[in-house]
């Protein structure tokens, strides 16, 4: 078990960490539009800007920090093990690749698999927001206020991708079925395409929550910090504390929280099989 790092030390690696995707934002935006180079399965794929950046900004963590990295495309150390960067150079690499605006760079940094803090850039928006333990919010160098309770009614929910053919732990008639309910329950739905900007969003209350079906450590880590820092909530899709080991994502400000949970549970009965 690997200690805790301090506020103060959290504060220092963030302000390292803030460099390096400063530092990263020019060429992000340079290779907007870039086109596919690895296939990954599926319709997922990396651009050459996915390898380019997270070999930058994994290097020059490791550089300026002395701690490892584990990212999407290379990998590296074991993310639940010790204090470990968990890189994703481009979240919503469809949308990258597409010119839409609503993708980003998430850095999240985690003690023995719980995040501890966490930086999300959004280049194409001009948004940089930081959170971590003991330090709340700020974004683009601003704080932000902790979530205050909200009722699902009066929410707008980000909600993960699905295919209604697709299976998998959560298949998608499932996900559809949880989505049919959330509409007449929620006040707004929103299906950004980027886990990355879901969370952030949910973590500045410019939505109330989001749920993702990501198992990936590199989409969640870094705004599950940023949401706890902020004051919310966030558990897997049966209410477990989320972990870099967790198969999904449900975050929100307090109330609405429980309230999807419950949505989800009433739909679902706990059980996802088809």
């Amino acid at each position: 078990m690997v200690d805790q790092p301090s506020s103060s030390d959290l504060s220092g690696l963030a302000a390292a960490a803030a460099a390096v995707l400063d530092a990263a934002c020019p060429r992000f935006r340079a290779g907007l539009g870039a086109p596919s180079v690895v296939a990954k399965g599926g319709h997922d794929f990396a651009t050459q800007v996915d390898l380019d950046l997270e070999r930058f900004i994994s290097d020059e963590l490791t550089s300026r920090t002395g701690l490892p990295c584990h990212g999407e495309e290379f990998g590296g150390p074991p993310a639940g093990e010790g204090l470990v960067w968990v890189v994703d150079p481009i979240d919503g690499t469809f949308n990258y690749s597409g010119g839409n605006p609503m993708t980003g760079i998430l850095v999240g940094l985690c003690a023995d698999g719980v995040p501890v803090l966490g930086l999300t850039w959004l280049p194409l928006l001009d948004r940089r927001y930081v959170g971590y333990a003991g330090g709340g919010l700020r974004v683009n160098g601003e704080s932000v206020g902790r979530l205050a309770p909200v009722a699902l009614r009066e929410a707008a929910i980000g909600f993960g991708g699905f295919n209604q053919t697709g299976g998998g732990p959560y298949p998608g008639v499932k996900r559809i079925a949880v989505l049919s309910e959330l509409s007449s329950r929620a006040s707004r739905l929103r299906i950004s395409g980027s886990t990355g900007v879901d969370l952030a969003f949910t973590a500045a209350g410019t939505y109330s929550g989001a749920i993702s079906f990501s198992r990936y450590a590199w989409d969640n880590a870094a705004g599950t910090a940023l949401v706890r820092a902020a004051g919310g909530i966030v558990t897997d899709l049966a209410g477990n504390p989320w972990t870099v080991a967790s198969p999904s994502v449900v975050a929100a400000a307090p109330g609405v929280h429980g309230e999807l949970l419950d949505l989800i549970e009433s739909v679902t009965g706990g059980d996802w099989e088809v």
